[in-house]
């Protein structure tokens, strides 16, 4: 291991990244909301009034579904920007897998 630690093992550009995350995570989390709520209205144009529990399903499911993909897709941006990916990939050289050296 080198004496200068990278990507999230620097407590600086970790601290840095995960408040980035964060900050993605809370505009994500209003846009799943407004994904639900746009679902609502869709579903009560097309099909009438909607019961609460509807309601609630319909906000749950869609707007759970939004921000858990963008929950995952942010931790992967996270930790492939750090460069943590790739000093876990050089710490094991005996690792098999598909290599970048190899055509």
């Amino acid at each position: 291991m080198s004496e200068h630690p990278s990507g999230l093992d620097n407590p600086e550009q970790a601290a840095f990244a995960w408040r980035r995350y964060r900050r993605l995570l809370g505009w994500m989390t209003l846009f799943s909301l407004f994904c639900g709520l746009a679902a609502v209205f869709g579903l009560q144009h097309f099909y009438g009034p909607l019961s609460w529990i509807a309601i609630l399903a319909a906000i749950g499911g869609i707007g759970g579904s939004v921000l858990m993909a963008s929950a995952l897709m942010g931790l992967v941006f996270l930790s492939s920007g750090t460069g943590h990916d790739e000093a876990v990939d050089a710490r094991d050289p005996e690792k098999p897998g598909p290599r970048h050296d190899r055509p």
